[in-house]
């Protein structure tokens, strides 16, 4: 640790936040010139962008409401940049997909993927490496939801579901669709058979919303979101908590092969003694843990995605 400190105490000055916000919004070209000042950057398109230059341009699934994956990110882009003497910049993506094909073209270095983009990412990109993954990922849970008015309360039986109206998140999130999708069919419900077919709402957070609205009956979303929203008060009182899924794999860190290339060949373990390293005992790292919801971050490996990428293809999701 004592390492990263010093190359912390070396630094350059973080930019303000509305500088970020600023360049945030601008066009890819804008950014090419203007990001060397920023750990915020716009969507990259393919064939180019931030990661073309020296910089590691980093990315996330959007399975959150903007802000907060911008506050989290970006975040964990400036600690990253102190502790490793580079230059990090966080890129905003619109959708999974867009996840999936920037890290495919080298448009993003290094991305949080959930289990299953980062399985489908990993197939599209030879020699991309699992990273590291918080504490809590290995033994991850999606929560069923439904609104008051269904009249269901708290069980572990599924079989209810199948007459209302469902959304799930994104069409390949792991929490928000995949795993859910799996233990439905487990629990003998048709995860494509409810009334009018499933919905999609494109996040964990627009779930909880549209629940609550009573635009559909119940939905699914990780538990991670779940409590974090309740804790902050921010559940609607129309949403509740019907049921647990098992235990499974999910989100992670993953590098493409091509920052090596660009940063050099240990780079790789040099991010994960990065995101290892981080501890609770330091007020800096410890508000990067906070905002990621974990104790600590450890390794992890392509095997530990084995089962995600299995019911990937069993449900069509993985090809």
């Amino acid at each position: 640790m004592s390492g990263r400190r010093a190359l912390r105490s070396g630094s350059p000055e973080i930019p303000s936040p509305s500088r970020r916000a600023f360049l945030a919004g601008t066009a890819l070209a804008l950014a090419a010139a203007a990001t060397a000042c920023t750990r915020s950057s716009p969507v990259a398109s393919a064939g180019g962008g931030a990661a073309a230059s020296g910089r590691l341009a980093i990315g996330a699934i959007p399975d959150q409401d903007p802000e907060v994956l911008q506050r989290l990110h970006g975040t964990v882009a400036d600690s990253m940049s102190a502790a490793l003497g580079l230059d990090v910049v966080y890129t905003p993506v619109t959708d999974y997909g867009a996840a999936v094909s920037l890290f495919r073209t080298g448009d993003l270095d290094l991305v949080w993927f959930g289990g299953l983009t980062g399985v489908q990412a990993r197939l599209q990109t030879p020699g991309a490496r699992p990273i590291a993954r918080r504490d809590i990922d290995a033994d991850f849970h999606s929560v069923f939801v439904v609104n008051a008015s269904t009249g269901l309360t708290p069980s572990d039986d599924l079989r209810p579901l199948a007459p209302l109206r469902f959304t799930y998140g994104s069409e390949t999130s792991t929490s928000g669709r995949l795993m859910p999708a799996y233990f439905l069919q487990q629990a003998g419900v048709d995860p494509q058979g409810f009334p009018g077919g499933p919905g999609f709402s494109g996040s964990h957070d627009a779930t909880l919303q549209l629940v609550a609205s009573g635009s559909y009956q119940a939905g699914v979303l990780n538990e991670q979101v779940w409590t974090s929203r309740s804790e902050e008060g921010a559940v609607d009182p129309a949403v509740v908590r019907y049921a647990r899924t098992p235990a499974y794999s999910d989100y992670h860190w993953l590098l493409g092969p091509r920052a090596g290339e660009r940063l050099g060949g240990d780079l790789a373990g040099r991010l994960e003694d990065y995101f290892t390293g981080l501890s609770a005992d330091d007020p800096g790292d410890a508000e990067v843990l906070d905002l990621f919801g974990a104790g600590s971050f450890v390794p992890t490996r392509a095997a530990d995605y084995d089962r995600i990428e299995e019911i990937g293809r069993s449900l069509g999701l993985v090809t």
